[in-house]
C-alpha cells in the first residue's frame, strides 16, 4: 500500500478538531468523473470548503492512498441518516476516485466511453481500498465481517446513519464488475496482517525535499530514542544515500541507506531485513585515488522505509571488523561531526568527501532539530506558558515553523531571530500571529517566553509599530530578501521607488531599525526589506 499523508489542514472539518472512537469504516465513491485525488485535495483544502471532508482519497490513476484527516478525527463524509444519527460519529470515511471516461446522466446512472480503461481504474481503487481497510481494521482491532463494521455509503443510508447515496456499488454494477460489498468485506478480512503499515518510499517521489525531511524526521527521532544514534546522522545518511528517498534503490526496494545484501562479512542482532528479499543494480564505488569502479550488487529490499531505518541502525550498532565493533561508540554520541567521522572510519562509504557531505546536509537543513533533547537543553512545562496572546523571542536563526503543531508537520520556513506574537498553543507548539505556521515553544535553546500582550501588539516586538502599515521607499535598488536579515539570500528582485505595505516586523542582521515583511510576500514569508531604507507614512 502506498500511503501518503496530505492532511486538509485548512478545511473547517479539520480545524473543528473533533475526534471519534473508531467503530467502523465507510467506503465511498466520489460520484464524478475524476480519477485524480490531488484535484479533490486541492479544492477541499480551503477555509471556505465547509460542505465535506473525508479521511482519505484513493487515486484512480495509480492507486495511491492520500490520508486527508487523522484517522480518529470526526469527518464530514456521510451526512445524517433517517434515524437522526450519523456514521460520521463512528466511522472513518474513504473516497475512491472514479474514471474520467464516464459521464453521469441522472442520479447514479452514467455512460462510459472507454469501458476497459474504466474497469482498470475501478479495479485499481478497489484493490487499494482492500489494503487500506485491512490496515485500518488491524490498527483498530475491527472484524471486517461483523455487522456494521465495514459499510458502503448506500448501506449507511439503508441503516439510517447516512444520507441517500448509491455509492460505490453503482459504479461496479454500471461497469459490469463482479464486486460487491460482501466480497469486499471478505477480501479485507483475508488481507489483514499482510499489508505493511509503514511508509513506502514511492510516497516521496512527488514531495519537495523539505516535505520528505518532515516525513522522515519523526521516525529518525523515534529510532534515536531506542538506539542512541543521532537522528541528524540518520537523516543526513538517508538524504545522501537515497537522494531524499527518490533514488532507484529507495523507490524499488525501500532501501534508503545503500545497504547491500552482504555487509562486513558478519551478522548482527536487531536486523529488520527478512534475509532473502533483494534488489540487484549497478553501483559505483570510489577508489583511494579518486577514480570510480562500477559493479553489480545485490541490495536489501525492505517492506517499508521504517524497516530500512531500523536495519541501518542495527548495522551501525552491531557490525564487526573481526572481533571489534566497526562503529564502536556510535550510540550516545552527541556531536554529529564526530559521529560522521566515526562512520567513515568504520568503512561505511568509499567516498573521499563522505564526512563533509554529511555535515553539510545536517547544517543546510538544521537536522539537529530532530535529535532527542540532551541534558544541556532545558524544557519548560506547557502549563508555565502565559495566556495568549503572548510574546516569544526566538534566539536561533533557523527555527522552523510548520503547518501543524507537531514535528510531523511540513516545514514551511524559518522565523529568523526576532520577537513574535503567539495566538494559540497546542501540545507545546505556538501559532504565529501572522498565520505562517507553528513553532515549538518549550525548548529554551530555541526561544524565550515573554508575557501576555494585548491583541494589537505587533508581531515583531512589544515596542514596535502596529502592523500593517505603509512605508515609502525612495531608492531604486532596495533588495528584497528571503528572510529578515542580510544572512538570508536575495530574491533577485528590488522594490524600486514607491509605497508598500508592511505586515510583519522582525529584528535581524544588517539593519538597525529591523526588517519588514512585504504584503505581497505574506503567504510565502520570503520577501523582507530593511526598514533602514524606508519611511513610515
Amino acid at each position: 500500500m502506498n500511503l501518503v499523508e496530505s492532511i486538509l489542514t485548512k478545511n473547517p472539518c479539520y480545524t473543528a478538531g473533533k475526534t471519534i472512537t473508531v467503530k467502523g469504516l465507510m467506503l465511498h465513491s466520489v460520484g464524478c468523473a475524476q480519477p485524480s485525488a490531488s484535484v479533490f485535495i486541492k479544492n477541499w483544502n480551503k477555509e471556505s470548503y465547509s460542505s465535506a471532508c473525508v479521511h482519505a482519497f484513493i487515486d484512480g490513476n495509480d492507486g495511491t492512498v492520500y490520508q486527508t484527516l487523522p484517522w480518529n478525527h470526526r469527518g464530514w463524509h456521510c451526512g445524517k441518516g433517517t434515524s437522526g444519527s450519523s456514521a460520521n460519529d463512528t466511522h472513518i470515511g474513504v473516497e475512491m476516485c472514479e474514471p474520467g471516461c464516464i459521464t453521469y446522466s441522472s442520479g447514479a446512472n452514467f455512460t462510459c466511453s472507454d469501458t476497459e480503461t474504466a474497469k482498470a481504474v475501478a479495479k485499481r481503487t478497489y484493490e487499494a481500498a482492500v489494503e487500506l481497510f485491512a490496515y485500518l481494521c488491524t490498527k483498530y482491532n475491527l472484524d471486517p465481517t461483523a455487522d456494521g463494521v465495514i459499510i458502503s455509503h448506500a448501506e449507511g443510508y439503508s441503516r439510517g446513519v447516512a444520507s441517500n447515496h448509491a455509492d460505490p456499488a453503482h459504479l461496479w454494477n454500471g461497469l459490469g464488475l463482479s464486486y460487491t460489498m460482501d466480497t469486499f468485506r471478505a477480501t479485507v478480512k483475508a488481507a489483514m496482517g499482510t499489508v505493511s503499515s509503514g511508509t513506502q518510499a514511492t510516497a516521496f517521489k512527488s514531495l519537495s525535499e523539505a516535505d520528505v525531511i518532515a516525513k522522515v524526521g519523526p521516525p529518525a527521532t523515534a529510532d534515536m530514542k531506542s538506539t542512541g544514534i543521532l537522528a541528524s546522522i540518520t537523516l543526513a545518511q538517508f538524504i545522501l544515500e537515497s537522494g531524499y528517498g527518490k533514488s532507484e534503490l529507495a523507490q524499488n526496494a525501500n532501501n534508503c541507506f545503500g545497504m547491500k545484501k552482504s555487509l562486513s562479512g558478519n551478522t548482527w542482532s536487531g536486523s529488520a531485513w527478512d534475509g532473502s528479499s533483494v534488489y540487484t543494480k549497478e553501483t559505483k564505488e570510489q577508489n583511494s585515488d579518486g577514480s570510480y569502479t562500477t559493479i553489480t550488487a545485490d541490495f536489501r529490499k525492505y517492506s517499508c522505509v521504517e524497516d530500512s531505518i531500523t536495519d541501518h541502525s542495527a548495522y551501525l550498532l552491531g557490525a564487526k571488523n573481526g572481533k571489534k565493533l566497526r562503529y564502536d561508540g556510535i550510540a550516545g554520541m552527541t556531536n554529529y561531526k564526530e559521529a560522521a567521522q566515526l562512520i567513515k572510519d568504520g568503512g561505511y562509504a568509499t567516498s573521499l568527501t563522505y564526512v563533509e557531505n554529511l555535515c553539510s546536509i545536517i547544517e543546510k537543513w538544521n537536522l539537529t532539530q530532530y535529535d532527542v533533547v540532551t541534558s544541556t537543553d532545558t524544557i519548560i512545562a506547557e502549563s508555565s506558558l502565559p495566556a495568549v496572546p503572548f510574546l516569544v523571542k526566538v534566539i536561533i536563526s533557523d527555527l522552523n515553523y510548520r503547518d501543524q503543531p507537531s514535528m510531523s508537520g511540513a516545514v514551511k520556513g524559518q522565523t529568523g531571530i526576532g520577537t513574535f506574537t503567539i495566538t494559540k498553543v497546542s501540545d507545546g507548539w505556538g501559532k504565529l500571529k501572522s498565520g505562517a505556521g507553528w513553532i515549538y515553544l518549550l525548548n529554551t535553546s530555541y526561544c524565550t517566553i515573554g508575557s501576555t500582550v494585548s491583541s494589537t501588539t505587533s508581531t515583531a516586538s512589544a515596542s514596535a509599530s502596529s502592523v500593517p502599515y505603509m512605508v515609502k521607499v525612495t531608492i531604486t535598488d532596495l533588495n528584497i530578501r528571503t528572510g529578515p536579515g542580510t544572512n538570508y539570500s536575495k530574491t533577485g528582485k528590488q522594490t524600486g521607488k514607491g509605497t508598500f505595505t508592511i505586515v510583519e516586523e522582525s529584528t535581524g542582521e544588517g539593519s538597525t531599525k529591523g526588517w519588514g515583511l512585504l504584503k505581497a510576500y505574506q503567504s510565502t514569508r520570503k520577501g523582507w526589506i530593511s526598514l533602514d531604507y524606508a519611511t513610515k507614512v
